[in-house]
């Protein structure tokens, strides 16, 4: 039996375009879980924080968390509250952001945007092919994004979504075996579990998962 190093950059052999996602991550703000991936076609996928993370100032305190086992498709982007203008503004425009030129006081910077709040990715989550994830929005465990979508609401689990802005499609299984994948969370399993269970997992054998 084979348990994978979750600390490796490059679990491919030859492949520069995916990386396990926490090892490139270097701001505190980002969170993300063991085995999950990242495939960029484009760029360096180490440069993930800098092209698909946008608008994340630290001055929100607003956080990225992703959990484990999650797939993340080329180009991928999580668009934090500073990417927001003021709705409640008279005018759109960000005069705060421009407080030097118009005398206003600096300190008070975040009333250019409204803020949305964390986004955060459940474990086992789909993103596909340049997918966008707005900010204040949580996408539960085993969740697809379909490929462009733009997600501007809470995503449940399981739950396999697509379109701008993006709608339910469908479900991916019945409520019961939702319910049981929950309750499981084999995704925090101990990689050895993991790893004598994995053709149960590919081949949806929920029984002898239960067992």
């Amino acid at each position: 039996m084979t348990i994978p190093d979750s600390n490796k950059l490059y679990p491919r052999t030859g492949d520069p375009q995916t990386i396990y996602l926490k090892n490139a991550i270097t701001r505190g703000s980002i969170s993300v879980g063991d085995y999950t991936m990242y495939n960029d076609t484009v760029h360096d996928p180490r440069d993930f924080e800098k092209n698909n993370v946008l608008y994340h100032y630290p001055v929100n305190r607003d956080r990225l968390i992703i959990g484990r086992f999650c797939s993340i498709a080329c180009g991928a982007k999580f668009l934090f509250t500073s990417a927001n203008h003021a709705m409640r503004s008279l005018s759109t425009y960000p005069f705060p952001i421009f407080f030097e030129e118009w005398g206003l006081d600096r300190t008070r910077v975040a009333d250019a945007w409204d803020n949305k709040g964390d986004i955060v990715v459940g474990s086992d989550v789909w993103i596909g092919y340049e997918a966008v994830v707005l900010s204040g929005v949580t996408i539960g465990d085993g969740a697809i994004i379909g490929a462009r979508a733009v997600v501007t609401r809470d995503v449940p689990p399981y739950a396999i979504v697509g379109g701008v802005p993006a709608r339910l499609i469908r479900k991916r299984f019945d409520d019961k075996t939702i319910e049981t994948l929950l309750r499981l969370k084999w995704w925090n399993w101990p990689s050895e579990k993991i790893a004598r269970h994995i053709a149960a997992i590919q081949n949806g054998r929920l029984d002898e998962l239960t067992e």
